[in-house]
């Protein structure tokens, strides 16, 4: 069979891990999309799917262009794919071997577990998936510099009091990826409402940020005795901005409506007392497209679906 590559038009999406039923109802409800897709694992392929809509919030990866590459050994589809582009990332569901003897045959990619902090390069970053062991569905436009769009890091699983940790190092990561922008660092000062017990408030005390941490309940022993955490015991959706003061950044992981997190965010944004904010949108129930769209609306952010979210969106303003 001699090689040949056939453009398949339309789109594929790769779902986030376990969040394929959520990525349909994102297709249906939020953008009335109801057509019936190929299927392959967590890759859902869509031969008609229209241009223009944005990226589905729980696609980890987007193929922009799909086409189909037809190939005779494993040597012929490595080079064939380097024939495009240096960069690609598998992401299998079946024939893990070949694509395992694929992938050492493309140059080097890193598909390791990352240490924080980390910087993404902005590169172009392909995504192929054996759907036969004589066929590949690829794309060398892809929605994300990383390989399959995952973003992952290597636990502690002494320091942090909690993994909520592993949320907030990625929403930072991304930020910086989105919008070019540092870190909190040294001489910084974060606002974390609903920060017990600490998870949070530990990754930025650990990039040396000056943290006041406001809970009804205290935070782990440790970062209560931090010099660089302040805790005060409060409801913090009830305290102003003013009562706060000028923020570097503003976050919260606080389980409430989105309603009322949209509310409390837009204070904040009119006080003119924050540069940078980061909150996770937990949904009661069903996911509000709605709710959720009204905060993707906000000038200079993203609404994303982290590796790390479980039921729920995390959303990221830039406004230094």
């Amino acid at each position: 069979m001699p090689v040949y590559i056939e453009q398949a038009g339309g789109t594929a999406f790769l779902a986030f891990e376990g969040m394929e039923d959520f990525l349909l109802s994102e297709l249906s409800e939020r953008f009335n999309y109801n057509s019936s897709p190929e299927r392959y694992g967590r890759l859902f392929y869509f031969k008609d799917y229209p241009q223009g809509l944005p990226e589905p919030w729980f696609a980890q990866c987007v193929m922009q262009k799909p086409f189909f590459l037809n190939f005779e050994s494993i040597g012929q589809a490595a080079a064939e794919l380097k024939k495009i582009q240096r960069n690609w990332a598998p992401c299998s569901y079946q024939f893990f071997r070949r694509a395992e003897l694929i992938q050492q045959k493309l140059p080097y990619i890193n598909l390791k577990d990352r240490t924080f902090p980390v910087q993404i390069p902005q590169s172009l970053m392909g995504l192929y998936c054996l759907t036969g062991q004589n066929q590949i569905l690829a794309s060398a436009q892809t929605s994300s510099p990383l390989p399959a769009g995952k973003l992952s890091f290597v636990e502690d699983h002494v320091n942090p009091p909690s993994r909520a940790y592993l949320k907030i190092q990625e929403s930072l990561t991304l930020f910086n990826l989105f919008f070019g922008a540092e870190l909190p660092k040294a001489g910084q000062k974060c606002f974390e409402a609903g920060a017990c017990p600490g998870g949070w408030t530990w990754v930025f005390a650990g990039l040396g940020a000056n943290v006041l941490a406001v809970d009804r309940s205290p935070l782990d022993d440790r970062l209560m005795n931090n010099p660089l955490v302040t805790f005060q015991a409060h409801d913090a959706f009830t305290l102003a901005p003013e009562d706060i003061g000028a923020c570097d950044w503003v976050f919260s992981d606080v389980i409430c409506y989105p309603d009322r997190l949209y509310e409390w965010v837009q204070k904040w944004l009119k006080s003119g007392l924050c540069k940078n904010m980061i909150c996770t949108i937990k949904m009661q129930g069903g996911i509000d497209w709605a709710a959720a769209q009204k905060f993707a609306d906000i000038p200079n952010s993203r609404v994303v679906h982290l590796n790390y979210n479980k039921h729920e969106l995390t959303w990221i303003h830039c406004g230094a």
